[in-house]
């Protein structure tokens, strides 16, 4: 059977949260272990994570290569792949790349909303692209087998390192900007470009992401990526739900504000509404993912294109990438 893989989630992580995955049939899921934090931050992170794999064995485990995914589905459990969503974590090392791939770091994106050490962020005014720190690093990343990750990176940024990377990139939670043009979702050139590259994009159920919002229903999402099955092709895409569950407000703040300001930014927020808005009536945790293969289908796509997006195309993205080049 093909497996059930989200590409990205952030939770507030829990014995509840990881029942929910085992009852909902997720077989991996990519984690977001850090935002902002510091290299050693980031290890006290790991921490954490290495006290619930010892916690609850019989439910999760971390994630190394692709046939940890196997493993999962064989046991009865979920893999935990890590990724980080600012490369804060490495600094301003280099060699950090390398010690964070051995941690297991299998996804890092080079941007958050803003501009870093390596490109800039959808949320900066002037996109310069990859700086020559960022072409280093992706030539590191490429080589150890950890993911060029843009999925908060501005378009010039994210086109420079598809064209830069030797192996193809993820834009793991993002959806099209065609659909709704929040400044996160990504326009048709690069969706092609990701696509003719050998890239995947996860689609994102987070409300800022969606047409409508909260609001958003099951069919216009489903139909959203039937229509972007044909332009970027049914190989090309998964899902990548941004699940933020059970956190606290103030973790949006973590996310947006991190260290860079002093002052609030509600990036794709509002004033009104800065902290997480409701998810969709049709997804609100890890037991929903079978609404959205029942979406699929009612949109059109076959079994076997609807298992391809639940997962098959993320294993065999991971088949691809986490191993050293």
């Amino acid at each position: 059977m093909t497996p059930l893989i989200d590409g990205l989630q952030y939770a507030n992580w829990s014995e509840k949260i990881f029942r929910q995955m085992r009852d909902g049939g997720v077989d991996a899921v990519h984690v977001t272990i850090t935002y902002h934090e510091t290299f050693r931050e980031t290890v006290l992170n790991i921490e954490k994570w290495n006290r619930w794999f010892e916690r609850f064995p019989e439910l999760i485990f971390q994630g190394r290569t692709a046939d940890d995914v196997a493993r999962a589905r064989e046991t009865g459990r979920t893999a935990i792949f890590f990724g980080s969503q600012n490369p804060s974590c490495m600094e301003d090392d280099i060699g950090l790349v390398e010690v964070l791939h051995t941690l297991g770091l299998r996804f890092m994106q080079l941007t958050y909303n803003n501009q870093s050490l390596l490109a800039s962020g959808c949320y900066e005014d002037d996109d310069t692209g990859l700086t020559r720190m960022g072409r280093a690093v992706v030539a590191e990343m490429n080589r150890v087998g950890m993911v060029v990750d843009m999925s908060h990176s501005g378009e010039r940024s994210t086109l420079e390192a598809i064209e830069h990377s030797s192996r193809p990139i993820a834009i793991t939670h993002a959806n099209p900007h065609n659909w709704h043009p929040a400044l996160r979702n990504k326009s048709d050139t690069v969706l092609k470009a990701l696509s003719e590259s050998g890239g995947m994009l996860g689609f994102s159920v987070y409300p800022h992401h969606l047409k409508g919002g909260s609001n958003c229903t099951l069919q216009d999402f489903c139909d959203m990526i039937a229509r972007t099955a044909d332009l970027m092709g049914i190989d090309r895409i998964g899902i990548g739900t941004d699940l933020c569950q059970d956190q606290p407000d103030s973790i949006v703040e973590w996310m947006r504000v991190g260290r860079w300001t002093k002052s609030i930014d509600y990036g794709e927020g509002s004033a009104d509404a800065p902290g997480f808005p409701p998810m969709p009536g049709w997804f609100g945790d890890n037991r929903d993912f079978g609404q959205i293969a029942d979406g699929l289908r009612a949109a059109g796509l076959s079994a076997q294109d609807v298992s391809a997006v639940m997962g098959g195309n993320w294993l065999r993205f991971f088949k691809d990438g986490f191993g050293p080049e």
